[in-house]
């Protein structure tokens, strides 16, 4: 009895407000503008050892470190390891999407994308603070917004390519037209295989979240194209002995994010009363015809989101998708916490997706009997209409926050259609001040040049 007393009571005062499911390299739950917003299990019992809740995670005080298989969220053992270097390369980053750059800072930045030690660096810089930023942005200005810390760190190792070499004693240039045949379909049959072991983990991730009720989870991560053709023309190396033509580079790629957003499906079913809100990818290319996973999975109650700069212009970087990317928010040169009670301007789909999962969790906030199909629907019927997106987003616009919340009001007392009808009669596009930028030097010089498993 004193267990499901405590269960309730959990319930109870977890629920008035929205839970965030941020999904992805960890928050810093020691961050002064962010403890107040912190999801906290009180059925557990911090640092004993048990699973209070019997959930199958112990001590989930703040969330869980699917990476390591604990509850720690975050490693603040990273906290004054890094170089000045991580910092001045999103400084100079920020300069170069505004066209204020200089030569000598321009060059900087090139030769540190060469330098091996800088990369290494960037990639545990840019795990340990991601999830903190993200996080920052899913509550501003949301006072009642709860952070659930889910930590996710991908791996590169695919296991199944020491497997294959059995099959690879013969280079492919010798084989006959049946051999190749046949090494194609191991080839994908581990495709298949590496695909749902990845997916996998984020189905038991999504069971989790679901689990504790949340409200909105954001996924700042993802396989794109580009990546995906590095791990299929490794396996296709390692298993014919030679380099892929780029028609089977690109089809085995394909092929491998298909299986990877197929198995996605069944994520996104096992939390079906939870908005999936996914970044859709800093590719600068079409999800249409390149896709990208998990942002291309297909259901109701996932939302796929593209970058712009402010409401002026869809961002360089940014995937986009008449048919697979659902609404724009803006993504760039976004200031949020990161560990340590420091700020940081970072760019990226990965910081327009947790604006849309903002809104998301305020619109369930102001109705809560608003479904995450209902929710998706306000989101994409209350953008603001611009033309440079009419054939890059389904809703041809970007998101517009006092109108989606304005929406959900008015959902309380009419159908969602009519809500939105009304809402957009009464609730102004947000102001522009149309920023000028060099586009040429910003597309030339690819202001997001580092490979991420975030987006």
């Amino acid at each position: 009895m004193k267990f499901i007393m405590s269960l309730l009571l959990v319930i109870s005062l977890n629920s008035n407000a929205a839970t965030i499911a941020v999904i992805d390299s960890g928050v810093d739950t020691q961050h002064k503008d962010l403890v107040n917003n912190l999801w906290k299990n009180l059925v557990e019992v911090e640092n004993n050892g048990r699973d209070e809740d019997r959930n199958g995670y112990p001590d989930d005080i703040y969330g869980w470190n699917f990476a390591e298989g604990n509850n720690l969220v975050i490693d603040r053992r990273y906290l004054g390891t890094f170089s000045a270097d991580p910092y001045l390369f999103f400084e100079i980053q920020g300069k170069m999407m505004l066209g204020t750059a200089s030569e000598a800072e321009i060059q900087w930045l090139r030769d540190k994308t060469k330098d091996p030690a800088f990369l290494q660096e960037m990639q545990k810089f840019g795990n340990f603070v991601h999830g903190t930023h993200v996080a920052g942005i899913t509550v501003q200005d949301n006072q009642e917004g709860k952070i659930l810390s889910v930590k996710l760190i991908p791996t590169e190792v695919n296991p199944f390519f020491e497997g294959l070499k059995q099959y690879s004693q013969k280079n492919g240039d010798e084989l006959s037209q049946e051999e190749k045949n046949w090494r194609m379909r191991i080839l994908k049959a581990g495709l298949t295989t590496l695909a749902g072991e990845q997916m996998k983990l984020l189905e038991e991730i999504a069971a989790y979240v679901g689990g504790h009720n949340a409200d909105v989870a954001n996924g700042s991560f993802g396989t794109g194209f580009n990546q995906a053709k590095m791990i299929t023309d490794n396996a296709f190396r390692v298993i014919f002995q030679k380099d892929p033509t780029e028609e089977e580079s690109d089809e085995l790629a394909t092929f491998f994010l298909d299986q990877l957003i197929l198995s996605g499906r069944q994520m996104v079913g096992a939390a079906q009363d939870t908005l999936f809100v996914f970044a859709a990818g800093n590719d600068g290319s079409d999800n249409d015809k390149y896709p990208t996973s998990p942002t291309n999975i297909d259901a109701d109650n996932v939302i796929s989101v593209a970058a712009t700069y402010k409401y002026d212009f869809i961002a360089p970087f940014s995937n986009y998708g008449e048919k697979t990317v659902d609404v724009a928010a803006p993504g760039m040169l976004i200031n949020s916490q990161i560990p340590g009670n420091e700020y940081l301007k970072v760019s990226g789909t990965s910081q327009a997706a947790p604006f849309v999962a903002n809104i998301a969790a305020q619109i369930k906030d102001t109705n809560k009997n608003l479904s995450p199909k209902d929710i998706k629907k306000i989101i994409m019927g209350t953008v603001d209409l611009k033309g440079f997106l009419n054939a890059k987003v389904k809703a041809k616009g970007i998101v517009n926050i006092e109108r989606a919340l304005q929406a959900a009001r008015l959902s309380l007392a009419t159908d969602i259609d009519s809500a939105i009808g009304e809402a957009r009669v009464n609730v102004q596009d947000v102001q522009t001040d149309n920023t000028k930028t060099n586009f040429v030097d910003l597309l030339n010089v690819q202001p997001i040049p580092l490979q991420s498993v975030f987006r």
